[in-house]
């Protein structure tokens, strides 16, 4: 649950109408995604999806994500890797995930879900980043995090051409993927 600073006095005065600061940054529960154009910051939400916040820093702490591409990349929809095969099939040396579906938080631009099969429990390390929202997809994918800065960046990865959105010719790739905490 994202948590709102309350200002006061003249702190809050100097705000516009309707504008909260931003809470701190909580460093073990931030990820850097560092792409060729940028760095994006994401928050992890490991109340809402605890599991997979998990598996997400333990993989990052391992350099899993480092080089590893986008593979599948869908205008309009979204981007997604975690993948080092890079056929949409991989995954990493841990067993896959039960789901961690939750309506508390919806798909919306820059909303991190887990991939997975058609098979709810077979998360593993691949995950999207949503370019837009799309409904369709609340309570039937786990979303453990959000770009907070830096989706400019998202919006530049290559675009698939390929079947069902592959990336054809050389994707572009994770240049390193590390918790905040670590950096």
């Amino acid at each position: 649950m994202h948590r709102r600073t309350l200002l006061t006095g003249a702190a809050a005065a100097a705000l516009p109408s309707g504008v909260f600061a931003q809470p701190a940054m909580d460093p073990q529960n931030t990820v850097y995604l560092q792409l060729k154009s940028g760095r994006v910051e994401i928050t992890l939400f490991p109340d809402l999806a605890p599991k997979h916040v998990e598996r997400v820093k333990l993989l990052c702490r391992e350099k899993f994500y480092d080089n590893t591409p986008f593979h599948r990349v869908i205008e309009g929809f979204m981007a997604q890797g975690g993948d080092p095969t890079g056929s949409g099939g991989g995954g990493s040396k841990y067993p896959d995930l039960k789901a961690e579906f939750t309506l508390k938080r919806h798909f919306l631009r820059g909303t991190i879900g887990a991939a997975r099969t058609s098979n709810p429990d077979s998360a593993n390390s691949q995950f999207f980043i949503m370019f837009a929202p799309n409904p369709g997809l609340d309570g039937q994918y786990t979303i453990w995090g959000q770009v907070t800065k830096g989706m400019e960046f998202v919006d530049a990865i290559k675009r698939g051409t390929g079947s069902n959105g592959q990336v054809m010719g050389e994707p572009d790739r994770i240049v390193t993927m590390r918790v905040a905490a670590d950096v």
